[in-house]
């Protein structure tokens, strides 16, 4: 007896809700899933970039918060020790006339300010304003990434 000829196995069927593999799929099927992932990854970019700014601000703010604290107890300290170091001058220097060492006092606060605020100065054109540097990388990491595909 002769045995019947053997047909090869059917190939393997995906599980249930596993999309067939790009060959077997229709084009218009693979644009709208290449224009879905392309939106979630812009949105993602739209979240890290929102949430990397909020952070820096909020790191900015409580910064500030502190630093604002800071000065005034120490503007507060300030006062008194150059009203105490304006009676020194004026009881050593000036024999206990007071007005001459509330005057170099007021220079040397004026010289202060101008240093303190070329300082600020300095300081303020060097600081960056809070930009999403990561989420700007990502997307020029994605674009070339997209670019490179498609050529």
């Amino acid at each position: 007896m002769q045995e019947p000829p053997q047909t090869p196995p059917p190939p393997p069927t995906p599980p249930p809700g596993t999309p067939p593999p790009p060959s077997q799929r229709p084009p218009a099927d693979l644009v709208v899933e290449v224009t879905e992932n392309a939106s979630t990854l812009v949105r993602e970019e739209i979240e890290l970039a929102k949430a990397e700014v909020s952070e820096k601000v909020s790191k900015l703010l409580r910064g500030s918060v502190v630093g604002i604290a800071a000065g005034v107890f120490a503007f507060l300290a300030l006062i008194l020790i150059m009203h105490g170091i304006a009676w020194v001058i004026a009881e050593e220097l000036f024999d206990g006339k007071a007005w001459p060492g509330f005057f170099i006092e007021a220079a040397i606060f004026l010289l202060i300010a101008a240093l303190a605020g070329w300082i600020a100065s300095k300081a303020l054109k060097q600081g960056a304003p809070p930009v999403p540097e990561q989420a700007i990388e990502e997307a020029k990491l994605t674009k070339e990434m997209l670019e490179k595909e498609a050529s």
